[in-house]
């Protein structure tokens, strides 16, 4: 058996059936998706007994890790394989087509080969398949998504490329011996480079836009996808950068959880609302991470482990309300609990997970992030000196409940939808059932998703998740959130998104970008000109070298010429003879092209 699931690198199978589904029925296609992502997760678990390199190779040279394995690889195998098999299930209730399945396989594979390299040179071989891959399973949908996708490619093309700036940078630094994960990235530079490439896909702020343009325009079940891969594996990647912690990281991660409920909660579409949570909960996870140890690292891939599912379980419901209603503003919908009870019933369970209510799973993991920044687990209260990062945490827990309180409120409460809404169709419903569930059984049975993680035996005794201290401090946040959002209320209906920092770099990039073709170009045919001028000039000159300088020569040396022509033998008038003269001419046109081009 162990040389079985050590043969290929999961990440292969996944590949390789991705290739071959673009070719099958649309039926046949989400068939081998939901097997193929089942087998890896169940492949994860069996990983799970056996730890450190067990497949590796030759690349460029180098030697690299293509199967790598501990607890946070098998942690977030067992995630992207099962997630992935809800993800086919969903897509093939929504009418996804073979082809978006092929590419979302596609990402899921290159996804799953990034978080099991065992080397930088490997994990970045797979981050830029993964950014391919992802701005496909976009771009599929054509109309808005196409432009979206464009936008999208480009960043993470430059997160990419300053990712790889970082690897090669660490390398040169550790004398290219520094190809594992150990110690993390080199100080300095390869730190800065890694931290704003890996940055680009975790959506730090300022590098964030692209979540929010991006996850609202493709088709609904490639939301669910988009949602759960590529900024995990950037949280990922940066706990691969700096498994020791980075105060910066931190405090990055509390200020994206204040920004992203932020711009949620001004925002009608609702899978914008949605995509800046995106931000914000991934916000929850650096902070753990940056806060350093074993334990707040378990507690920030535990919470990455339940946000992919309330959040995939959130844009579910959100693509069966447009699949039923083809409307995304909140606005124009309202009172669907009527007509759409069990998504309604999804939609609660998601929205208390979110907000971390008991008995829910996101209240397990984000009172473990919570409890990371507060204490250093003596069993006493003894701050680390983050109170700031806590507050911003506590803060953007305020802000999550007010947003999804105006979400349930708008969608299934306040009026009546002004579209037509049918039920979700049996196989969404029991999608969502079935991740509504699992959100519900983890909160309950969190003690075995701690046999996956390291430390979380440190996590007992008063300051186990229902504590009636976590339990009261859950309750406080949620009274505050319930209490704001009521307070801002009509504020809220009145705002309708808000300008973000792509309304001012999209403009400079697009300009700025068109302007830079267009000058290219222009500078490109001035340079064909003269050269084709040249080479007119030079083939009349060979044709006729005597006829070519008695037409251009100056009026006033017509006289010194035709003496010369006397005096000279050929006919050019020169003291070289026809041939010596188009040689020089010829030499000369050859350096004035090297010298241009």
């Amino acid at each position: 058996m162990t040389e079985l699931l050590t043969l290929v690198p999961p990440a292969f199978v996944v590949l390789a059936a991705a290739v071959a589904i673009a070719y099958l029925p649309r039926r046949a296609a989400h068939a081998v998706g939901f097997t193929v992502s089942l087998a890896v997760g169940v492949w994860s678990l069996l990983l799970r007994s056996m730890e450190g390199a067990l497949i590796e190779a030759r690349f460029m040279g180098f030697d690299v890790v293509l199967l790598y394995s501990d607890e946070f690889t098998t942690f977030m195998g067992v995630l992207f394989g099962f997630f992935g098999a809800a993800g086919f299930l969903y897509a093939h209730y929504t009418d996804a087509s073979a082809v978006q399945s092929a590419f979302a396989l596609s990402y899921v594979g290159s996804s799953v080969g990034a978080v099991y390299s065992g080397d930088w040179l490997t994990l970045v071989v797979y981050w830029e398949i993964m950014a391919v891959t992802s701005t496909l399973l976009v771009w599929h949908y054509r109309g808005k998504a196409v432009r979206a996708a464009y936008r999208y490619a480009l960043v993470h093309g430059l997160g990419g490329s300053l990712l790889m700036f970082a690897v090669i940078l660490h390398y040169v630094e550790t004398g290219f011996t520094g190809f594992g994960f150990a110690g993390g990235i080199s100080d300095g530079l390869p730190a800065l480079f890694a931290a704003l490439g890996i940055g680009v896909n975790v959506g730090v702020i300022g590098l964030h836009a692209w979540i929010p343009d991006t996850y609202p325009r493709p088709h609904v079940a490639a939301s669910v996808f988009l949602c759960a891969y590529t900024t995990k594996t950037g949280v990922y990647a940066m706990y691969r950068a700096f498994p020791e912690g980075n105060a910066a990281v931190a405090y990055m991660g509390g200020a994206m959880a204040v920004y992203g409920v932020t711009y949620a909660l001004m925002q009608k579409d609702m899978r914008r609302l949605l995509s800046y949570h995106i931000q914000a909960q991934v916000g929850y996870m650096l902070a753990a991470i940056g806060v350093g140890g074993a334990f707040a690292a378990a507690a920030g891939f535990f919470h990455l482990f339940n946000n992919v599912l309330y959040k995939g379980l959130l844009f579910m419901t959100a693509g069966a309300i447009v699949y039923a209603t083809h409307e995304n503003d909140l606005s124009r919908l309202g009172g669907l609990r009527k007509q759409m009870p069990v998504t309604f019933a999804a939609f609660l369970v998601a929205a208390l997970s979110i907000t971390a209510v008991p008995p829910f799973n996101g209240f397990v993991s984000k009172g473990m992030v919570l409890d990371t920044v507060e204490y250093e687990f003596t069993g006493a209260a003894t701050l680390m000196g983050y109170d700031v990062l806590w507050w911003l945490l506590s803060i953007g827990a305020v802000g999550t409940f007010m947003s999804f309180i105006k979400f349930g409120y708008y969608a299934f409460y306040h009026g009546d939808s002004e579209v037509d809404a049918a039920a979700a169709n049996t196989g969404q419903k029991a999608v969502m059932a079935a991740v509504a569930l699992a959100c519900v059984a983890i909160g309950v049975f969190y003690g075995v998703f701690f046999d996956l993680l390291p430390a979380t035996e440190q996590w007992a005794g008063d300051t186990s998740p229902y504590s009636f201290s976590h339990v009261s401090k859950a309750m406080i946040l949620g009274a505050v959130g319930l209490i704001g959002f009521y307070a801002t209320k009509p504020l809220l209906a009145k705002v309708h998104g808000a300008p973000d920092v792509d309304a001012l770099y999209n403009p400079v990039f697009f300009y700025g970008g068109r302007g830079t073709a267009v000058g290219t170009m222009e500078i490109y045919r001035a340079v064909d000109d003269a050269v084709v001028a040249a080479a007119k000039e030079a083939a009349a000159f060979a044709n006729d070298p005597g006829g070519y300088i008695e037409d251009n020569v100056p009026e006033r040396f017509e006289d010194r010429l035709q003496r010369r022509r006397d005096s000279t033998p050929g006919d050019t008038g020169l003291r070289l003879g026809i041939g010596e003269s188009v040689f020089v001419v010829s030499l000369s046109l050859a350096f004035a092209l090297y010298l241009v081009l």
